[in-house]
C-alpha cells in the first residue's frame, strides 16, 4: 500500500521533462557527430541507461536518513578524496592542459561532477542543522562557506573555472532556502559586484596587477569575451563559430544533420560544449526556444517539489539541485551566443558524457525521492 502512495506521488511531469531532454540529447548529439563519430550516439544511450537506472535507485531509500548520523561527511570526504586523485601520476589523466579527470582501470571520470552532488547533501545538512532562522551567525555561515572553499579551490586549481562557478550557484541556493538573512546576500552580492567590477577595471586599464590576480588563459578568455572579434582563428574561434551557427539557424533551422558549421567541422566541441550551437543551427530559434522551454518546465517542478516539502533538509536538498543545474544552462547558453565568458561548462541532460549526465539525473532522483515522501510516507516503517 505504502510503495503504491509513493508510486502515485512521484512527479511525473518532471520524469516527462527528462525524457524529452533525452530525446533532445539524441537528436543533437547525432546532428554533432553525423560526419565525424557517430559511435558517441550509442555511447550516450548507453550511459542515459545507466543514469536512470541509478536515479531509480536513489529512490529506494528514504532522503531523510542523509540528514542522520555522519554518512554525509564520509561522502564529502571521499569527493575531495577523489579530487585529489587527479594529481597522482598514473591516476589522474590530463585533457587539453587540465587535470580534471581520474582513470580507474580503463575508465575515466570526472570528480569534481560528483562533488558537486556530494556538497549538495553536505550543505544541506549543515543548513538543516541551524536552529537559529533567519540565518545571521557568522559562525554557522562560516561552517557553510568552510565545506564550500574546499573543493572550491581544488577544483579552481586543475584548472575548472566554470564547474568552481557552480559550487557557487550551489551554496547560494541552499543558503536562500536554508533561511540565511537578506542581508548577508545583499553585502554578499555588493561584494561580488565590486571583485567582477575591478576585475573588469584592471582588464580595461592594463593593470600588471590583473597578471597576478588570473591566468593567462583566464585573461584570455575575457578578451574573447569583451571582442571576439580581436582573435578570430585563435582564442575567438569557439565563440565566433558558435555564434555564426546559432545565427545562421534563423527560424527553423537548416535541418537535422544539415548544420554546415558541425558537418564542416568548423564548430570545436559541437557535442559536448557547444552542443546548444548545433542543435540551434539544425532546428533554428523554434528548436532553441523549445529546449528552453523544456529547461524552464523542468525548473519549475523541482521549485514546487521544494516548496510543497514538509522539512528543511529536503527544501535544501531540492535547492541545491536546482541551483546546480540553472546555473549550468543559464552559464552554458549564455557563453554559446556571447553574453558570458567560455567556461567550459555542459549542457545538463545534453552534451555528451557520461559522468555529468549520471550525476545529474542521481541529483533529480534525490529531487524525486524528496517529493513522493511528502505526508510521513516511510517505505521501511513499520
Amino acid at each position: 500500500m505504502k510503495i503504491g502512495r509513493m508510486i502515485h506521488r512521484l512527479d511525473y511531469p518532471l520524469l516527462f521533462f527528462i525524457l524529452v531532454l533525452a530525446v533532445i540529447s539524441i537528436v543533437a548529439i547525432s546532428g554533432a557527430t553525423y560526419s565525424t563519430n557517430p559511435s558517441f550516439v550509442q555511447q550516450q544511450l548507453y550511459w542515459y541507461i545507466l543514469g536512470i537506472l541509478l536515479m531509480g535507485a536513489t529512490l529506494l531509500f528514504d532522503y531523510r536518513v542523509l540528514a542522520q548520523g555522519r554518512f554525509v561527511y564520509l561522502l564529502y570526504g571521499l569527493g575531495l578524496l577523489l579530487l585529489l586523485l587527479v594529481w597522482i601520476p598514473g591516476v589522474g589523466v590530463s585533457v587539453k592542459g587540465a587535470q580534471r579527470w581520474v582513470n580507474f582501470f580503463g575508465f575515466q571520470f570526472l570528480p569534481s561532477e560528483f562533488m558537486k552532488l556530494f556538497l549538495i547533501i553536505t550543505l544541506a545538512k549543515v543548513a538543516n542543522e541551524i536552529q537559529q532562522v533567519p540565518i545571521r551567525s557568522w559562525r554557522e555561515l562560516a561552517k557553510l562557506t568552510a565545506l564550500f572553499t574546499v573543493p572550491f579551490f581544488i577544483i579552481l586549481k586543475q584548472p575548472d573555472l566554470g564547474t568552481s562557478l557552480v559550487l557557487v550557484g550551489i551554496l547560494v541556493s541552499i543558503m536562500l532556502a536554508g533561511g540565511v538573512d537578506w542581508r548577508i546576500f545583499a553585502v554578499g552580492l555588493i561584494a561580488a559586484f565590486i571583485l567582477i567590477g575591478g576585475v573588469f577595471i584592471l582588464f580595461f586599464t592594463e593593470h600588471p596587477l590583473l597578471h597576478s590576480l588570473l591566468e593567462e588563459h583566464q585573461i584570455q578568455r575575457i578578451e574573447t569575451f569583451v571582442n571576439p572579434a580581436s582573435d578570430p582563428t585563435g582564442s575567438g574561434y569557439q565563440l565566433t563559430q558558435s555564434m555564426i551557427a546559432v545565427g545562421s539557424g534563423q527560424l527553423d533551422g537548416k535541418g537535422f544533420q544539415q548544420g554546415t558549421q558541425a558537418q564542416g567541422r568548423w564548430l570545436p566541441e559541437p557535442h559536448n560544449d557547444f552542443i546548444f550551437a548545433v542543435f540551434a543551427e539544425e532546428f533554428g530559434f523554434i528548436g532553441g526556444s523549445i529546449l528552453l522551454c523544456t529547461f524552464l518546465f523542468l525548473t519549475y517542478r523541482m521549485i514546487q517539489v521544494g516548496i510543497r516539502c514538509e522539512d528543511r533538509f529536503g527544501a535544501c536538498l531540492v535547492a541545491g539541485v536546482t541551483g546546480m543545474i540553472v546555473f549550468q544552462v543559464f552559464q552554458n547558453i549564455g557563453m554559446t551566443v556571447g553574453l558570458l565568458p567560455v567556461t567550459g561548462l555542459p549542457l545538463p541532460f545534453i552534451s555528451y558524457g557520461g559522468s555529468a549526465l549520471i550525476s545529474n539525473l542521481i541529483a533529480v532522483g534525490l529531487v524525486l525521492n524528496v517529493g513522493m515522501r511528502q505526508g510521513g510516507i516511510n517505505l521501511f516503517a513499520d
